[in-house]
């Protein structure tokens, strides 16, 4: 069987008649939108990335954005079920080598926390989460399954998993005190790092994606009495270890918002929508302006617009090296 590997941003391999059945119920519970295309069986496509099974052969043809997280994450072991640990091994060895991996879920959100999670991960544990299907949480778009998967996450990362949840409260000290979320970012992640050393200390090295000054960790860590590698990259989300995290983190988070709504009688939105800021108007208008503290990030520009005379205008933004989450409107952040 012929397989043409990467080929700029396509992947292509011939399918079974099984297979396709197999595609095309995975690709709908992925939240991929199906549409006619000539010469197909079927073509879906869910942001940049198209998947096209064609009748000839018949066989798939992955293109555009995030072919290669898809094909290791998704087609390969869920569906072609070959030799898994061929391809990942060749083209990612990194990926099971020992590390730690570290996201934060909640950084673009005018309510809730910011939870910054990390998972250790070795050969053994990488393929156990692998083939229980974790990605990128950002991938995910449902609460059931984000909370189903953290908790195989738990499970076979062994314990060696921690949590940092900073609530809206700590977070407006935290944020006052560094004067810019890098920094309180790097704290975060220094604190992360640091717990799973307790449990790991003979861990080489932290992943995490590209966001500040990787220094600012390091001396955090050093201040501790901990050193330890401290790797950033773009689209760190790849790697099997970080993806983990990023699920933990989210879950945190959603927990959080969940069960704070509760509590308030008001449902805490995601982002920074018009029901964000509507909500945000509800609340200071039956509490008065003090208590979006205790549930918000009040440097946004949100808590400004919402009691202007209480919270100043945000700074203009500093240039820093994070990614901006494609689901918040730009303009609202730090």
């Amino acid at each position: 069987m012929s397989v043409e590997r990467w080929a700029l941003n396509s992947y292509t391999h011939p399918l079974t008649q099984e297979q396709v059945i197999q595609l095309r119920a995975l690709l709908e519970e992925l939240g991929f939108k199906f549409a006619p295309k000539e010469w197909t069986i079927f073509f879906a496509q869910k942001n940049k990335l198209s998947v096209a099974v064609y009748q000839k052969g018949p066989k798939v043809l992955v293109q555009g954005k995030g072919v290669e997280e898809f094909v290791q994450f998704e087609l390969e072991p869920k569906i072609l079920g070959e030799a898994k640990l061929g391809y990942e091994g060749v083209h990612s060895p990194e990926l099971f080598e020992p590390h730690f991996g570290v996201d934060e879920s909640g950084k673009g959100d005018f309510f809730g926390p910011l939870v910054i999670a990390g998972v250790y991960v070795d050969r053994g544990i990488a393929r156990k989460l692998l083939d229980a299907g974790v990605v990128d949480s950002k991938r995910i778009g449902s609460d059931a399954r984000i909370r189903a998967l953290a908790d195989a996450i738990r499970k076979e990362s062994l314990g060696l998993a921690d949590t940092v949840l900073i609530g809206p409260a700590k977070y407006n000290e935290l944020y006052e005190k560094f004067g810019n979320l890098n920094k309180l970012l790097g704290w975060g992640h220094a604190r992360v790092i640091e717990n799973l050393l307790a449990k790991k200390p003979d861990c080489p090295r932290a992943l995490s994606d590209q966001f500040a000054d990787a220094r600012v960790i390091e001396q955090s860590l050093l201040r501790h009495g901990r050193k330890i590698n401290i790797e950033q990259r773009p689209k760190a989300e790849s790697d099997i270890a970080v993806a983990a995290a990023s699920i933990l983190a989210r879950e945190a988070f959603i927990n959080w918002l969940e069960r704070k709504g509760k509590e308030m009688g008001l449902r805490l939105e995601r982002g920074v929508s018009a029901v964000v800021k509507e909500n945000a108007r509800k609340l200071v208008e039956i509490n008065g302006p003090g208590a979006l503290r205790t549930v918000a990030k009040v440097h946004f520009r949100t808590a400004h617009e919402t009691a202007p005379d209480y919270y100043p205008a945000p700074t203009p933004h500093e240039n820093w090296a994070g990614r901006r989450l494609p689901r918040h409107s730009p303009g609202e952040g730090e």
